[in-house]
Formats: C-alpha cells, sequence, structure tokens
C-alpha cells in the first residue's frame, strides 16, 4: 500500500470505499425524487381551448388519418420517438434474478440516459413473466405505441431467443443492450487500441473472457466486423470454448454451440491462463475482480497487448496491474479510469438514428457503423494509450453516431424515411440538445428540485 501511495496510485482500500460511494447514496437519492423520469407536455398549451384540439373533439380527426392509414401514427403521434425499455430483471447488473419490481430502478436510469444523452422518449417496462415467448408477445402487443424496443438485464440463454424471435416479427427495432449495445462500445475501442499499437485486426488473436450475452455477441460482431473466427478464442466458467467441448450443446445454447465450432481454430484447450498465451487482446466481461485476471497471464501475451477488463465496480484486473505486466493498452468499465467501455456512449444515439428514420429494425452492421464513429470521433480529437474512447461528456459525438447509424438504415432498406446526412445531423442534434437544455432549465427554475448536500444523504 505504501508503495501505491508513493507512485500516485489510489489504495484499494480508496478505489473500494470510492466504488461503493454511489450505493451508499443511491438510496436516499431515489427517495428523495421519488423516482427519475417523468412526463411531459411538448405541445402548446395556449388556453384551455386547444384541449378541443389535443383531445376530445379535435383529436378524433387525427385518429381517423391513422385509421385509414396506420404508418400515420410516426407522424401524428409521438411513436417516432417512443421506446420501452423491456426486461424480466432476471440479470439485473451484478444483481442477478432480482425480479421485475427490483429492477424498475435501473429501467428508470436507462430512460433517463435515453433522454439526456439521445433526446429519445424511453418508458420502463418490467414484465412479471420469465417465459422467453410471453416475452416476446408482450413486445408485439406493445409495438402499435412505440417507435423501438429496448430489452434489458434478461437472463442468457434466453435473451438471445428473445431478441431473435422479436426481430423477426416486430416492425421496429428490437435491440438488447447487454448484447448489442456492449459489442458495440468493444469493437470502436478495440479499433482504436489496434491502430495505436500499429497491428492489423484480421490477423491478431483475440481471447473473450466470459462467454456471456456481451461476450458472445461481441464474437459475433467482431466477425462481421472483419476479423477471422478461427482467431477469436472465447473462454467460459469451464476453460476454453472448443469444438470437443460436449457440455456445450445446439439444443441448451445454439448460439454458444455455432462459435465453439467456428472459433479457435487451432483448437486451444485448457484453463483461463492458458487463452492469454501469445494472443494480441484480451477482452474480459466475466466476475469482478481483483485478481480474476492474473498479473502473470498477461505477461505471456503476445507484445503491445490489448486488455479490456469490463467488469463493475471492480475490474478483473486493476488497471495499472496490467500496464506493469506488459499491457499497452487496458480500458475498464469504470468511469475514474482511463478508457472507459460504456454503453452510454452506443444506445442512445443509435436509437435516435433509427428512430430518425423510423427503421424497421436494427442490425449488426448498424452496430458496426455505430462503433466506426464513436472510433473515428475519437481518433479526430486526438487519441493515445490511455485515451482510444469519447467520453459521455463528449456529447457532439452522439448526433455523428445517429447520423451513422440512420444512414445504414437507409443504405440496408429498412427506413420509413430517407432523409440527407445533413438533415439527419441537424435533426439529431437538436433533438439531443433540446433535451439536455430542458433539464438544465428545470434545475434552474427550481422544477427539478436541487438535491441535497451528499453529507446529509449519508447520514
Amino acid at each position: 500500500m505504501v508503495n501505491e501511495k508513493k507512485q500516485g496510485k489510489p489504495t484499494v482500500e480508496e478505489l473500494l470505499a470510492k466504488a461503493k460511494k454511489p450505493a451508499l447514496i443511491a438510496p436516499s437519492m431515489h427517495q428523495f425524487y421519488e423516482g427519475k423520469v417523468q412526463v411531459m407536455p411538448k405541445c402548446a398549451i395556449r388556453s384551455i381551448d386547444d384541449f378541443a384540439i389535443w383531445y376530445t373533439p379535435g383529436v378524433a380527426a387525427a385518429c381517423k388519418e391513422i385509421q385509414a392509414k396506420p404508418e400515420k401514427a410516426f407522424e401524428l403521434t409521438n411513436r417516432w420517438n417512443y421506446v420501452a425499455v423491456v426486461t424480466d430483471g432476471t440479470r439485473v447488473l451484478g444483481l442477478g434474478d432480482i425480479g421485475p419490481e427490483a429492477a424498475m430502478p435501473v429501467m428508470e436510469g436507462k430512460a433517463l440516459l435515453f433522454k439526456y444523452l439521445g433526446g429519445v422518449d424511453a418508458f420502463p417496462i418490467c414484465l412479471k413473466t420469465k417465459d422467453p415467448d410471453e416475452i416476446v408477445r408482450a413486445c408485439e402487443l406493445l409495438e402499435p405505441s412505440f417507435g423501438g424496443i429496448n430489452l434489458e438485464d434478461i437472463e442468457k440463454p434466453k435473451c438471445f431467443h428473445v431478441l431473435e424471435k422479436a426481430r423477426e416479427r416486430l416492425q421496429i427495432p428490437v435491440w438488447h443492450d447487454d448484447q448489442q449495445g456492449t459489442a458495440t462500445v468493444i469493437l470502436a475501442g478495440l479499433i482504436n487500441a489496434f491502430k495505436i499499437v500499429g497491428k492489423k485486426p484480421q490477423e491478431c488473436l483475440i481471447t473473450l473472457v466470459g462467454s456471456g450475452a456481451a461476450n458472445i455477441r461481441t464474437a459475433y460482431v467482431l466477425i462481421r466486423w472483419g476479423v477471422k473466427a478461427g482467431n477469436i478464442i472465447m473462454v467460459d466458467t469451464r476453460g476454453i470454448v472448443h469444438a470437443g467441448r460436449t457440455d456445450i450443446t445446439r439444443e441448451e445454447d445454439p448460439w454458444k454451440y455455432e462459435l465453439a465450432q467456428k472459433t479457435n481454430a487451432e483448437g486451444r484447450t485448457g484453463d483461463l491462463a492458458e487463452s492469454f498465451k501469445g494472443v494480441d487482446a484480451v477482452v474480459a466481461a466475466s466476475k469482478p475482480g481483483p485478481d480474476t485476471i492474473k498479473k502473470a497471464w498477461i505477461k505471456t501475451m503476445a507484445d503491445d497487448a490489448i486488455v479490456f477488463a469490463c467488469a463493475n465496480p471492480i475490474p478483473e484486473i486493476w488497471p495499472w496491474e496490467a500496464e506493469e505486466a506488459g499491457a499497452r493498452i487496458v480500458a475498464t468499465g469504470r468511469s475514474d479510469f482511463p478508457n472507459q467501455v460504456n454503453n452510454s456512449l452506443g444506445f442512445p444515439a443509435i436509437f435516435r438514428g433509427v428512430l430518425d428514420v423510423k427503421a424497421r429494425t436494427v442490425t449488426d452492421d448498424m452496430c458496426i457503423a455505430a462503433a466506426q464513429e464513436l472510433a473515428k470521433f475519437a481518433e479526430e480529437r486526438g487519441m493515445d494509450e490511455r485515451n482510444i474512447l469519447p467520453r459521455m461528456d463528449e456529447w457532439e459525438v452522439f448526433p455523428r453516431e445517429a447520423v451513422a447509424c440512420a444512414l445504414k438504415s437507409i443504405e440496408q432498406g429498412v427506413a420509413r424515411v430517407k432523409l440527407s446526412r445533413q438533415e439527419l445531423y441537424q435533426r439529431a442534434s437538436t433533438i439531443i440538445q433540446n433535451a439536455r437544455e430542458a433539464t438544465e432549465l428545470l434545475m434552474k427554475h427550481g422544477l427539478i428540485k436541487k438535491a441535497p448536500p451528499e453529507d446529509k444523504l449519508l447520514k
């Protein structure tokens, strides 16, 4: 501990205390505000007489237009900007199966990020069922009210089934952030990390530590982007995933089974330590550390190694320990370390883009377009080993990312409307700025109450 202090590094005790602080404050803050999102009017109310336009009798004329042409719901209502954040509460953050009621604070938080970062009106939908087909059916029943569905915190492998079936049956974008969102930001970070170390991703070995929803979708997105499937090595709690594993079956987990057949071309076997040997990059989305990943393992990696230790609240290995072991670039899921891999860089802008063109679906190619724009933004504003990704406070990245997704939607023929790059950028910028400025205005005028001092919340 003394050595850490001399080198200007926080002690483990200080880091743990910092990691625990938000949890100590959160219950009091949630109780103080009684939730995090609300519904506000967006139309002018000049007098009570305007209700004759917005409600009966005038509203009937709008209803008749939609009855004649259902697609007009995207023009005459706010459906074009509504997203349902749907969960069954079976895999919430690091808490696991806590149920739909307990999942509500997380879904509200997701809705808050949607609005502030992407200008998207999102609603928490916590379902009292664990049946995957019932979840899909619920999404179908909700479709007339929403422009998109964000699946959240649904356990594996059920989450793959729900995503696949809902995408087949619905004519609006369906997205699972734990899969596609994580994969998008990981890809963005890897694009720039490989640029900095001067390696070609197509020729590199990449180990994915953890074979949950995040890394399984990351594998598919990396392959779609151009990484050779055989150059990816996946690891789960039983060791390296390979074609000879009899415990991975098509019936129980078809997505993991498929990857077991196409990844790991060299047929590597063994434990987690074996998966590090000679690889160029490791992406971990597994058990929180510290010491889930050992320094000794990183020392066996190739030169100029890349390590993404994404577990929260404690990464699988402390960043400085990974660097001391030889890693040239290290990323984590935390904002107080360099290179935060944060889903919030992805989903608000991706939905902004697909909603603005009223897309019928969201594809992995759109995730790749978003990742490339994130990487490009960081490269253009300047990047180095400790600064490979945009930060959440760099709001200018969100309209750019939205445009990239919208243009990909148009290119793939799934957009209901076609706008130019400039029109899309202006639209996204305006909507996102309005959301941020509206929040600031409500705070300024006391319509959002001022938060109590932290010392009172900690009592």
